[in-house]
């Protein structure tokens, strides 16, 4: 009875440490923190739906890149000179403890007013877990696209560039082991009050 009733504790213990677990997404996807490619770290974050205690994780090469979390005048100035933090491994992981927009750059001259910031803004409520996330607009365009000028974003004329991150690309990975450590724990109960184990 002593074993039965410490692995129920196990298991409830595993369970609520997994139920806690947010969800981990890499900032700009596959591109990572950079320069290179004109990711459109705007459009990637609109596509996300963070939630208190997920993680982001910042990639980058620190010889060139770092981040540093600062206020909105900051982040709408591009001023890394009244930092909240900094960060400058080239993997960094920071996780959302509260709602509201968390500002993010990098510091590193120049970088920011070309492009290298993020706002992450963290709801207070989650999305419905059957919720698709939403899928970019197809279009098909009338002509191919050329194979000169620029990349994306880097053309003249239109008004509308392309990120360098497609944003959707990733919905971050929810914990799914609490639920299942859940399961077990209302099992080995139902097992052990229900009769299922015998008690000698």
């Amino acid at each position: 009875m002593a074993t039965a009733m410490a692995l129920v504790v196990v298991f409830l213990l595993a369970a609520s440490v997994g139920l806690s677990e947010g969800a981990v997404y890499k900032v700009g996807d596959s591109a990572g923190w950079t320069l290179l490619g004109n990711p459109n770290y705007t459009a990637w974050a609109l596509s996300k739906n963070f939630q208190v205690g997920d993680t982001i994780v910042f990639e980058y090469n620190k010889e060139y890149h770092n981040v540093v979390e600062v206020k909105k005048h900051d982040y709408d100035c591009c001023s890394e000179k009244s930092p909240i933090a900094t960060y400058a491994t080239g993997n960094d992981s920071i996780t959302l403890k509260t709602k509201g927009h968390h500002y993010f750059l990098c510091g590193i001259p120049g970088h920011c007013t070309a492009g290298q910031k993020v706002d992450i803004k963290v709801s207070s409520c989650a999305a419905p877990a059957t919720s698709p996330a939403p899928s970019p607009p197809s279009i098909s365009p009338a002509t191919p696209p050329s194979s000169g000028g620029g990349g994306a974003g880097g053309g003249a004329g239109g008004g509308v560039s392309t990120p360098g991150a497609a944003p959707g690309a990733s919905t971050g990975t929810r914990a799914v082991p609490g639920g299942i450590a859940l399961l077990l724990a209302v099992f080995s109960c139902a097992a052990i009050y229900g009769g299922l184990v015998w008690h000698y």
